[in-house]
């Protein structure tokens, strides 16, 4: 089964890559996904390949059968939406889109599942079950794309009882894939927060009441609050400042932008209480109005021990022990998340690195790109995954 599926791989790379080039020459933005997600369906039509449409807006599913259909269902996932990203690669297919980049991978996660349809089609009399193939919009914004399919059935009609998903890598040479039983990547929550003063010229201190001093005081609290976290792994970020100030003048209000990681929902939500009770502390010590908005956002991510240790074993089968690394945990989100908390999930690395060729660029950058060799180990693995498990 190995020999045939890379031989497959082999027969079928070179249209992965075109479709891979297309989708990184016209990439769109979460929730805008309309030219990807019609172009997907053009290329599944042209392969006679039926689908369900329409799911989260630009969702596509396929389901494929094999022998004896009903005996269980393994979903595989991919994502197409984009970033807000100036592109700086000196490629054919560069984005056309200015401002707009697929500067994560998702234009390689859609074509290597396209592949794997391609694969799959082709071996259906050799494999049991029954395969659902998750094309999946706005993986980049909250709330997300994934919440809203799960919302829509996306699990159901056949349920699935085992989903996979697959994410570039550039940490990895292309050849290698990693992955992580259990807790894998944080949950994430963003902050936007206004303190509210009273504004004035800087030098009548009796007539204003400066929101930047709560800011100040508001911003060092936090930092040494979450710090203290040290057995258990969180993230507490300000990373945007606004006050509209001069030098001799102060501001009304003050905004500021931050992000909350955790790889606990209990310590999440404890956090959540934290935040609050030291920003409503400060605002009566000051005198003054904050309003503290936490919007939250996708949950921690946690691989299924059983069904990831597994699919490392037969990883290994496929690409050969040394090209099967172990994963640290990850403070970045994934809103893969979501399948993770309703069905069993594995969610792995693929390599796209190559020094030698200068792809070294890392995620949500200007020029970031991938080794395309990595989408013949991406389409092959994630087929022989679907396969075995």
């Amino acid at each position: 089964m190995i020999n045939k599926i890379k031989e497959l791989a082999d027969n079928f790379f070179e249209d992965v890559v075109s479709i891979r080039r297309h989708i990184h020459k016209n990439p769109e933005l979460s929730f805008k996904e309309h030219e990807t997600s019609a172009y997907i369906k053009s290329v599944l039509t042209s392969w006679e390949i039926a689908f369900t449409e329409d799911i989260a807006d630009t969702g596509i599913v396929v389901l494929l059968k094999g022998n004896n259909p009903d005996l269980r269902t393994i979903a595989l996932r991919a994502d197409f939406d984009a970033l807000p990203i100036i592109e700086e690669n000196d490629v054919d297919y560069c984005s056309v889109n200015k401002g707009v980049m697929h500067a994560c991978g998702h234009d390689a996660h859609t074509a290597s599942l396209l592949g794997v349809i391609k694969i799959l089609d082709a071996l259906k009399q050799e494999w049991e079950g029954s395969v659902k193939f998750i094309f999946q919009p706005a993986e980049e914004m909250l709330p997300g794309g994934a919440q809203q399919m799960i919302k829509e059935g996306v699990l159901e009609n056949p349920k699935v009882n085992k989903i996979i998903g697959q994410h570039v890598f550039p940490d990895l040479e292309v050849g290698k894939v990693g992955f992580r039983p259990g807790k894998y990547m944080a949950s994430t929550d963003e902050l936007h927060i206004t303190i509210i003063g009273k504004g004035g010229h800087a030098a009548l201190p009796e007539k204003y009441n400066s929101p930047l001093l709560a800011v100040a005081k508001l911003i060092t609290e936090l930092d040494e609050a979450f710090k203290k976290e040290k057995d258990r792994p969180c993230v507490l970020a300000i990373g945007f400042i606004e006050g509209l100030g001069s030098t001799n003048v102060i501001p009304e209000q003050v905004k500021i932008k931050g992000t909350l990681r955790a790889m606990d929902e209990g310590f999440r939500m404890l956090a959540h209480q934290q935040m609050l009770t030291i920003a409503n502390t400060i605002a009566q010590g000051y005198g003054l109005e904050i309003d503290f908005d936490i919007r939250k956002g996708y949950p921690c991510l946690v691989n299924d021990v059983e069904l990831t240790e597994k699919s490392i074993s037969f990883a290994k089968e496929y690409m050969g022990v040394d090209n099967v690394i172990d994963l640290s945990v990850r403070m970045t989100a994934e809103d893969f998340s979501y399948y993770s908390h309703e069905v069993p999930s594995c969610f792995y690395r693929l390599g796209t690195a190559n020094v030698s060729k200068g792809i070294t660029h890392g995620l949500h950058t200007s020029r970031f790109n991938i080794d395309e060799e990595a989408l013949r180990a991406g389409m092959g693995l994630m087929a022989y995954l679907a396969i075995k498990n």
